[in-house]
């Protein structure tokens, strides 16, 4: 099996071998985009992904696979739908509220816990700064690793795990706003406080 690098050398001189990047890639690249988007934005980023990329592929970085640096370009191209986004996440809530079977009644305060958390998680999400957000998200739903996530942010790997952490703390405590009240911060770290801390 040829690897990503090698079949984007072979479409410099055979543009139809580009295809097989395409064929590699396009669900995985669909599947992030759908996750932050709309199913018809979706295939709208999807498919400039792979234009954009084909027009680029000259200058293609082979030491790496080519899913983060076309997850990178899906990234930025999820930027200029910024205002879609904005109403998937909004919309996210009300889908799940759609699902939702109300006719057992025994499941409906875990439900309404649950609705009440997915609303905190969506303003935690939107409240994110660009960089934290598009960091979790390419790791959480671009399944990419740490180096993936540089690769395809062009940052070094210490800004992935510095975002990812900072991301993570402030989801934690969208999840479990009480959890704010029993950390403290001190001197740039979080301590937990116990009463033996103290």
């Amino acid at each position: 099996m040829s690897t990503d690098n090698e079949i984007i050398e072979r479409s410099l001189h055979s543009a139809g071998a580009f295809a097989e990047v395409f064929d590699r890639h396009a669900r995985t690249v669909h599947r992030y985009a759908a996750r932050r988007l709309d199913a018809g934005a979706a295939d709208d980023v999807m498919s400039e992904t792979f234009l954009v990329a084909f027009e680029r592929r000259a200058a293609f970085d082979g030491s790496h696979d080519a899913l983060p640096w076309l997850l990178g370009i899906a990234t930025n191209l999820i930027k200029k739908h910024a205002r879609l986004e904005a109403r998937a996440w909004k919309g996210l809530v009300a889908s799940d509220l759609g699902r939702v079977d109300i006719d057992a009644i025994e499941q409906a305060a875990a439900r309404l816990d649950a609705s009440a958390t997915a609303r905190r998680i969506g303003g935690a999400l939107r409240r994110l700064p660009a960089g934290d957000r598009d960091a979790l998200l390419l790791y959480a739903w671009g399944d990419l690793d740490y180096e993936g996530v540089a690769s395809a942010l062009g940052v070094p790997v210490g800004t992935v795990r510095s975002r990812l952490n900072r991301a993570r703390r402030k989801l934690r405590i969208a999840i479990d706003p009480g959890a704010a009240r029993d950390e403290e911060v001190d001197h740039g770290r979080i301590v937990s406080a116990s009463p033996d801390s103290l």
